[in-house]
C-alpha cells in the first residue's frame, strides 16, 4: 500500500497546528490516505459510527475502507470533510462518485452540491447514469430533472450508450421512464387544450361586448335603427372583432336561407344571440334583438323536460371569462391584444 499526504486544510484548521493522523482511509487502488478521526467522525456519522466500532485486532494503525470509487474522488471527499469546499473543476471531474460517497457515509452538505451541480451539467449522454444514482441514493429533485430532460430530449438520448445498456440491464426503469415520457405528453396536451378553450371563451365574451356595443351605441356601418351613424366617431378599440360580427348581423338580416335553417352563418348568429340572452341580467332593458325572447324560452324549457348541459357549460365559461377579462386585465392591454373573428369558432364549440 502507498501513503498518501494528509488532506490539505483551510479556515479555521489550517490557522491551528493539526495533531499527527491517527487514522488511514484506504481506497480501492490500494493508496491510503491519512487522515484525523475526530474530523471525520464529527462529518460523517456513518464514519463516526466505523471509528467508534471495536476493532478485532488490536492495533495502533487504524484503518477506514472506502472503495468503489476511484482514488481521486476519495481524496476530494475527504477534503471536503475538512473544509466543506469542493471546486467546479472537482465536481465537473467527480460529481457521481461524490453523490454516492455523500449519500452513502451521510453527508447533507456534499448531497446538497452535487445534486445542485450535477442538475446544471445534466445532458443527453450522462442522463441515463445520473437517473441510476438518483434511484440507489434518495435524490428525488435530481431524478426529476433527469426524467424531465429525458422527456424533453428522448430522440437523442434513445441514441446513447446509456440508454442502450438500460434497456438490457435495467427494463424497470426504462418503463418507469416511458411511462413518465407518456404522462407528459399527456400533460401538455391537456394544457394545450385548456389554452385554446379558455382564449375561445375569452373571444366569445369579447363579441358579447362588441354584439352589445353595436345594438345599443352602434359602431360604423351597423347600428341601432334611431342612431345616425354617420356620424359616429369612427372605429372602436375592438373593431377585428366588431367588424366581424357586422358583417354577420348585415348578412343575416338580408339573408333569405334562414327561414328553413339553411345557412351556416345564420345559426352562428342566432348562437350569438341566444348566448347573450343567456349572460344578459337586464332582458327588459337589453337592446339586443331577441334577448328577452330567448330568455322566455329558456325558462320555459328549465321547466319543462329540455336539458342541454354543454350550452349552460358554455355560458359558465363565457360568463367567467367575460368577469375575469374586465376585472384582472387594464383596459388599455385589452385593447392592444390582437382580436380574432368569434364567428370561425362559435359552431364548432357549441355542437
Amino acid at each position: 500500500m502507498e501513503l498518501n499526504s494528509t488532506p490539505p486544510a483551510d479556515g479555521v484548521i489550517a490557522a491551528v497546528e493539526m495533531p499527527e493522523p491517527d487514522v488511514h482511509v484506504v481506497t480501492s487502488s490500494g493508496m491510503l490516505i491519512p487522515a484525523h478521526s475526530k474530523i471525520l467522525a464529527s462529518a460523517s456519522p456513518v464514519l463516526e459510527s466505523i471509528i467508534e466500532r471495536p476493532q478485532k485486532r488490536r492495533s495502533s494503525d487504524r484503518k477506514i475502507p472506502i472503495l468503489g470509487v476511484p482514488y481521486d474522488a476519495v481524496s476530494v471527499f475527504i477534503q471536503f470533510l475538512y473544509s466543506c469546499k469542493c471546486t467546479e473543476e472537482q465536481m465537473e471531474k467527480f460529481g457521481i462518485h461524490l453523490l454516492a460517497l455523500a449519500h452513502v457515509y451521510s453527508v447533507p452538505q456534499l448531497k446538497q452540491r452535487c445534486t445542485r451541480g450535477l442538475a446544471q451539467r445534466l445532458s443527453d449522454d450522462n442522463v441515463v447514469d445520473v437517473i441510476q444514482l438518483t434511484r440507489l441514493c434518495d435524490a428525488p429533485d435530481l431524478q426529476l430533472k433527469c426524467m424531465k430532460l429525458l422527456s424533453n430530449n428522448f430522440k437523442a438520448v434513445e441514441e446513447t450508450e446509456g440508454w442502450k445498456f438500460l434497456q438490457n440491464y435495467d427494463p424497470y426503469l426504462e418503463l418507469e421512464i416511458l411511462q413518465f415520457i407518456d404522462e407528459a405528453e399527456s400533460r401538455r396536451k391537456t394544457r394545450r387544450r385548456r389554452r385554446e378553450e379558455q382564449s375561445l371563451y375569452i373571444q366569445l365574451s369579447e363579441a358579447m361586448d362588441c354584439l352589445e356595443h353595436i345594438c345599443s351605441e352602434g359602431c360604423t356601418s351597423v347600428g341601432p335603427s334611431d342612431m345616425d351613424l354617420s356620424k359616429h366617431k369612427g372605429p372602436c378599440s375592438k373593431f377585428s372583432t366588431c367588424h366581424g360580427l357586422q358583417l354577420l348581423i348585415k348578412h343575416f338580416g338580408t339573408c333569405k336561407k334562414r327561414v328553413n335553417g339553411g345557412c351556416l352563418r345564420c345559426k352562428r348568429m342566432w348562437q350569438l344571440f341566444r348566448l347573450h340572452s343567456s349572460i344578459c341580467g337586464e332582458p327588459d332593458e337589453c337592446r339586443v334583438p331577441l334577448c328577452r325572447q330567448f330568455k322566455l324560452k329558456a325558462q320555459q324549457d328549465r321547466r319543462g323536460s329540455g336539458s342541454d348541459e354543454l350550452w349552460r357549460l358554455l355560458v359558465r365559461k363565457v360568463a367567467s371569462a367575460k368577469a375575469m377579462s374586465s376585472l384582472s386585465l387594464p383596459k388599455r392591454k385589452r385593447e392592444e391584444e390582437p382580436r380574432m373573428d368569434c364567428k370561425i369558432k362559435l359552431a364548432a364549440t357549441i355542437h
